[in-house]
Order: structure tokens, then C-alpha cells, then sequence
């Protein structure tokens, strides 16, 4: 599976936290068949493999969200 497949409908963007801004990344999966929203936070740090991820999925085109 690709990764854009992977995150196909998810909403990916930067939060900020009392530390920085853009200091990590949110990722909202879509609800499921029960209508559940699961989310993910995802450190920026090159050793994660979720970042990795989401540093490919940018590499392929795609476009993490501003902070609110």
C-alpha cells in the first residue's frame, strides 16, 4: 500500500505546543464503520518511523496543514 493510500481522507497538520510551533504532527484518520475518529500526534524526530513516513508522503507530493 502506498503511503498516500495510507493516509487517503486523514487529516495531517503541525500542532504547537507550549514548547515551539510545528512542533509536532497530528494525524486524523477518518471515522470507521462505527463512526469512531482515531488520531495520532507523531513526534518531529528522525529516529520515528511514523515521521518517516509522513517525510515520504510530503517527498510524494503531499502537503502537511498549518497550526491552528
Amino acid at each position: 500500500m502506498s503511503l498516500t493510500e495510507k493516509y487517503k481522507d486523514c487529516e495531517i497538520k503541525y500542532i504547537t505546543t507550549s514548547f515551539a510551533t510545528n512542533d509536532s504532527i497530528q494525524i486524523k484518520y477518518p471515522a470507521n464503520e462505527t463512526g469512531e475518529r482515531f488520531m495520532k500526534c507523531v513526534p518531529k524526530d528522525d529516529d520515528n518511523t511514523d515521521y518517516q513516513e509522513i517525510l515520504q508522503w510530503v517527498a510524494d507530493g503531499n502537503t502537511i496543514q498549518e497550526a491552528d
